[in-house]
């Protein structure tokens, strides 16, 4: 496993139930603030392999991203039943329930 995509699953692994991150953030945590399309293929092709609470990843606005109506509905039931509210227009309020994990030093980009 690449050095980037293993600190990705060790960051998702390390979000606490009822919080989320986003995917921007979790790229950035990992040492490539642009890579937040490396976490959702990460996220797709390891998150059964590794057992990735995949649910507790939101779009940078606090949006589920899945657009098949079985996964955003999955992941709602979730979130929800580990205490994320979703308000009006589907949003989660990331100043609540973001999760902002110690990153140490040299992951930092």
């Amino acid at each position: 496993m690449l050095p980037f995509t293993e600190r990705v699953v060790n960051i998702i692994l390390g979000i606490p139930e009822g919080r989320v991150m986003t995917y921007g953030q979790i790229a950035e945590a990992a040492g490539s603030a642009r890579g937040a399309r490396q976490v959702v293929r990460i996220l797709h092709s390891l998150s059964e392999k590794h057992g990735l609470p995949w649910h507790r990843v939101v779009n940078a606005k606090g949006e589920i991203a899945l657009q098949d109506e079985e996964g955003r509905y999955s992941q709602r039931m979730y979130l929800e039943s580990e205490g994320v509210e979703i308000g009006l227009g589907g949003r989660i309020d990331l100043d609540e329930y973001r999760f902002i994990p110690e990153v140490p030093a040299a992951h930092k980009a």
